[in-house]
């Protein structure tokens, strides 16, 4: 049965603000508008794993390009579609006029690709009312998430735009939230492309998009990851981060994503392959077979998209050994640790200052913890201190009261007034954004930095106050010696590895949502003579005893405990 997928009225009052919005970002310049073009070799990839094939009769068949800039798909698509109906065509060209729909917002592109595919079209001895007709009907001058459109497409592939929230102007981004439900928290605007592509689907259509991964991980692709999950198969993924895959340096580290409509099954995972036409024709003939025999470059995992959760791509046995400790240990918040962060205060020249100096009565300030006094693997206190606004009940301090204070903030006053958090509160004009909980001074925990390349993780003993660019964990039960021990045995890079999207460089976010996830067992669980020899050799720095140790308590298997080894070389790294 054919879906309704046409949207063309606006959903709240005021479509001229919409209008004005739109075009606004159709005469943006290429930054603002989120373009980056793709490299042929890469574009001939994905149309490969979509199965747009010169050998089929694509007349027959309709393609969509969301977003086609100044060609990069667009062009490579047409060559394909004009070389298939020379194969299978009547010669008729009107057979042509639904296979394509393509759309572009920025008008200048638009036009531009548009004379482009005259002359493609012209060369291949089309008539210049020919040529005029086709476009007429293939090309679309518009916003692909409000333009309505007739039917499905058996393939939708291309790059969407990677432009942030605060790019967009106010009336369209509301407008684009009432229409797409996956436009959630911070989402990026290629979210909704998605979304959108993947409602125009047909039954067996396949998407085939390269864009950045972070959706496939983090808070905001929750809802798109949920909808994959529940009426999609993810087909083939590929880690293109450490590729140049595009004409330009990107900051974001893309992925290809093919994704087709129907129940799940295995997805073929590969990463970072060579940029030439050979060897990724290859590979995508690889990553369609449907031997269970997968070749050296490619991984296949049975179920990756589940609900929301992140989805993980790497190594199957590293997966398989995730998933494991997942099913017999719990959460290591539910087994008594916390994990937090540290305090943001809004404005750090005015609350931090070198703990000394701090004219404010000796209550109303701590010692502060940064990543500096961190990084060398111990604490090593820099002699910064943090200002605390807050009485024991969590509300702010009557000023009143504390002369020393009132008359520190009194000296800032006009920069704290300033900030949005005193705007919104004028009466709490001298609170940091976050509440300072005193008493975390005095617990011992781990200090964890937000973006490493491997665990740098510290045992601050309890006496320092972590500052907002650090996330620290309690240990609860657990000795904190012990649980460094353990997590620095591989088990932290295990799960932050996994669930983190990977930064410029090849860090990964040491989130407290992904620190959240690793799986520990009870202090209590563990024999009496196993504690001792895990403090034991914690207090010694040995980390040869701490790793079997820990492979001990997990009771991993010769096999795992390999794979392990391998996430401990990435924390020594």
């Amino acid at each position: 049965m054919a879906r309704q997928a046409a949207l063309s009225q606006p959903t709240f009052p005021g479509m001229s603000d919409v209008e004005a919005a739109i075009e606004e970002l159709s005469g943006a310049d290429t930054e603002a508008r989120g373009a980056i073009f793709t490299k042929p070799d890469v574009v001939h990839f994905i149309l490969d794993l979509v199965g747009y094939k010169s050998s089929k009769p694509l007349h027959s068949l309709r393609m969509l390009e969301p977003s086609f800039g100044h060609g990069s798909f667009l062009l490579l698509i047409v060559d394909r579609l004009i070389e298939s109906w020379r194969a299978f065509g009547s010669g008729d060209p009107s057979q042509l006029n639904d296979s394509l729909r393509a759309v572009e917002l920025h008008t200048e592109s638009f036009h531009v690709t548009r004379r482009k595919l005259v002359q493609k079209l012209r060369d291949a001895d089309f008539s210049s009312t020919e040529a005029e007709s086709l476009l007429e009907k293939w090309l679309i001058n518009g916003d692909f998430l409000l333009e309505p459109f007739e039917g499905q497409f058996d393939f939708v592939a291309g790059n969407p735009p990677y432009l942030r929230i605060e790019r967009v102007p106010a009336p369209l981004m509301r407008e684009y939230r009432q229409r797409y439900p996956t436009m959630y928290d911070r989402a990026d605007i290629y979210i909704p492309f998605i979304e959108r592509s993947l409602d125009l689907l047909s039954d067996e259509g396949r998407l085939g998009f390269i864009c950045a991964d972070r959706w496939t991980k983090n808070r905001y692709g929750g809802p798109l990851r949920e909808k994959v999950a529940k009426d999609f198969h993810i087909e083939s993924f590929v880690d293109m981060s450490n590729t140049q895959a595009f004409e330009s340096e990107v900051i974001a580290y893309p992925a290809i994503t093919v994704i087709r409509r129907g129940s799940a099954g295995v997805t073929a995972i590969a990463s970072d392959p060579a940029i030439n036409r050979d060897s990724l024709s290859t590979l995508a003939g690889s990553l369609g077979s449907t031997s269970n025999a997968p070749a050296d470059s490619i991984i296949r995992i049975d179920g990756l998209a589940k609900g929301k959760s992140p989805w993980i791509v790497t190594g199957c046995d590293s997966t398989r050994l995730l998933r494991d400790i997942e099913e017999k240990f719990a959460l290591i918040e539910e087994v008594g640790c916390k994990v937090g962060i540290g305090v943001a205060t809004g404005a750090d020249r005015v609350f931090i200052a070198p703990y000394q100096s701090l004219a404010v009565e000796e209550d109303r300030k701590l010692p502060l913890a940064t990543t500096k006094d961190i990084a060398s693997g111990k604490v090593e206190w820099s002699g910064l201190g943090v200002v605390n606004p807050f009485a024991e009940n969590g509300k702010l301090v009557d000023l009143g009261q504390y002369p020393g204070l009132a008359a520190y903030l009194d000296e800032h006053k006009e920069q704290l007034c300033g900030r949005h958090v005193a705007k919104k509160y004028p009466a709490n004009w001298y609170r940091t954004i976050d509440r300072i909980h005193p008493a975390l001074t005095t617990t011992p925990k781990l200090l964890i930095p937000d973006i490493k390349g491997g665990a740098n993780i510290v045992a601050e003993k309890g006496e320092l106050y972590p500052h907002h660019n650090l996330y620290y964990v309690t240990a609860g039960d657990w000795s904190i010696d012990a649980l460094r021990a353990v997590l620095l045995s591989g088990i932290a890079h295990l799960f932050v590895s996994s669930y983190s999207t990977k930064m410029r460089g090849g860090y990964f976010r040491f989130q407290a949502q992904n620190l959240r996830r690793i799986c520990l067992p009870s202090w209590a669980s563990l024999e009496a003579s196993v504690r001792a020899s895990l403090q034991d050799a914690a207090e010694r720095d040995d980390t040869d005893s701490c790793f079997e140790l820990t492979c001990q308590i997990y009771q991993l298997s010769n096999k795992q405990r390999t794979v392990l080894r391998g996430h401990v070389a990435e924390v020594i790294a």
